[in-house]
């Protein structure tokens, strides 16, 4: 054994077990709660990724697959009615949904990695991933859905409104600034924006 291998620590057989589960589909394997929590994990890091990615840039201009286009087109096409800045959870879950659902997202398969793997779907786009606003769907609900929302300007609300905060943070961190100055007793002038004294 090399030195770099000896300073590495073991991975156990559990995790080995567990990284090698996730790399079948869902639909491929028995369900225990060690996977369900593993695909859960995943699921939630996905959407971390996701949420820091909408609040860090204009959402409009992201592409999220190579084939963002055809998916808009043909989801539009479909659910041309469908409210996407708030979902409503039948319109995805019930019965006489998924019928229509099914066909959208078997258009998909071989097309788009991993189309059928479980995600975190916001309901409303205004606000952040909650245990009450999210719901799981499939990836290529979630791209379709997401896609939908980038294109008409619905999750340009996410990026405003952390753009504000930071804003705020930052003018109170200048208020401080001001403060320490003003309280420091030195003789220094203040000068206004003119740049008179």
């Amino acid at each position: 054994m090399d030195a770099a291998s000896e300073s590495e620590e073991p991975v156990s057989g559990e995790a080995l077990s567990v990284a090698h589960a996730l790399s079948y589909p869902p639909s491929h394997m028995a369900t225990t709660p060690d996977i369900e929590m593993a695909w859960a994990i995943r699921a939630m890091q996905h959407a971390e990724v996701y949420y820091k990615l909408i609040s860090s840039v204009d959402p409009q201009f992201l592409k999220l697959t190579k084939v963002d286009d055809q998916i808009y087109s043909e989801f539009r096409e479909i659910f041309e009615t469908l409210r996407v800045d708030v979902l409503d959870p039948e319109e995805l879950k019930s019965e006489s949904a998924k019928e229509k659902w099914r066909p959208f997202c078997l258009k998909f398969e071989g097309i788009v990695e991993d189309y059928n793997y479980g995600t975190l779907l916001r309901l409303d786009c205004s606000q952040g991933y909650t245990e009450e606003n999210t719901i799981f769907a499939p990836r290529i609900q979630f791209f379709a859905i997401e896609i939908a929302r980038n294109r008409e300007g619905y999750n340009k609300a996410v990026s405003v409104s952390t753009q504000d905060k930071e804003g705020e943070e930052g003018a109170g961190n200048k208020e401080e600034e001001a403060e320490k100055g003003a309280d420091s007793g030195g003789d220094e002038e203040g000068v206004n924006r003119e740049g008179e004294k």
